[in-house]
């Protein structure tokens, strides 16, 4: 069997959950990968990535599987460790190869790996937001909240796609209103700097509520923002719904900055893991509004189509997509 050909691990390592296939080259161009079996595993149910990619190979009962890659936040160093803000554990690339036998392992920031996969995603996958069905070929922005918020821009050139990932969730959080001002003023209370994934996340969309409650006098406790969502959505607690609505509206500002800040005009993809679960409210929300509230820069921004990611599995055939490029380019 030809190299490339031969099944290979692919996984999308989040702060909650870890997803991961095994995967092979596709001859289909419009879908390059063909995701053969795929698992989703609970990150704080395991000790580390080498006991899930372990049990996920044993569970096919996989042999002769020598490679892969993974996407992951975070930054790997010279000695295969891997520098991680929202793991409930460490990654060792080295350790991985040595332990599981892999000849090749390795690692590609987690909204570069999406970026390489945006190109593949069915109409049928993704809801419009706003702007234009399509966009001429250009720089293309993925972003998105879950454990963290990640961003990545892929840039069309003549030998190739390049993308390039960003660390925008670190870079700081900025405001549009009072309400948000305040908010900002309270975050800061707790540190003297508030990322912009401090709010623009799940874990952020906690810290929104709470420094809510604290400028309207309390409000309800909640233990997940997954119950914060819930609330909001079912209509029972006002505070829930105004958090999401400051969320989203900081999210759509937040995005148009990028897009201004990275010249984007080929098109941006909202993935992560909360977006998909608000859909209808965002849809609703003052996103589209923050989004394009740019000053003279409004009409750049109406010619951009924002669309919503739902695919699941686009992580992990983004990193396999990433992972192939490399071995044709010969790194």
């Amino acid at each position: 069997m030809n190299s490339s050909a031969k099944p290979f691990i692919a996984a999308d390592v989040g702060g909650t959950h870890v997803r991961i296939g095994l995967v092979r080259r596709s001859d289909d161009p419009s879908h390059p990968i063909s995701v053969l079996q795929y698992r989703k595993y609970v990150c704080a149910a395991w000790p580390g990535l080498a006991d899930i990619v372990e049990d996920f190979l044993a569970r096919l009962g996989a042999v002769g599987v020598e490679e892969g890659a993974i996407a992951s936040a975070g930054y790997a160093l010279e000695d295969g460790s891997v520098i991680t803000v929202n793991l409930p554990w460490g990654i060792s690339l080295n350790e991985i190869r040595e332990r599981l036998g892999f000849r090749e392992f390795h690692l590609v920031n987690d909204f570069e790996a999406v970026a390489h996969a945006a190109a593949y995603v069915d109409a049928s996958e993704v809801l419009q937001l706003a702007g234009p069905e399509t966009a001429p070929p250009g720089p293309t922005l993925v972003v998105g909240p879950g454990t963290g918020l990640g961003a990545a821009v892929w840039i069309p050139t003549a030998k190739g796609p390049v993308v390039l990932a960003t660390e925008a969730g670190q870079a700081a959080l900025t405001t549009g209103n009072d309400l948000e001002a305040a908010l900002l003023r309270e975050l800061l209370r707790e540190r003297d700097h508030v990322p912009n994934e401090h709010a623009l996340s799940g874990p952020g969309l906690m810290n929104l509520h709470a420094a809510l409650a604290k400028l309207r006098g309390g409000g309800r406790a909640y233990a997940t923002p997954g119950e914060i969502t819930a609330a909001a959505l079912e209509g029972s607690d006002p505070l829930a719904r105004e958090s999401l609505e400051v969320f989203c509206g900081l999210l759509g500002s937040t995005v148009g900055d990028m897009a201004l800040l990275y010249g984007v005009h080929g098109g941006i993809y909202l993935a992560g893991g909360i977006l998909p679960q608000i859909r209808e409210f965002l849809l609703q929300s003052s996103f589209v509004p923050r989004f394009l509230n740019k000053g003279p820069m409004r009409e750049a921004l109406e010619r951009i189509p924002v669309k919503l990611v739902e695919h699941g599995q686009l992580g992990v055939i983004g990193a396999a997509t990433w992972y192939l490029g490399t071995r044709a380019d010969g790194r």
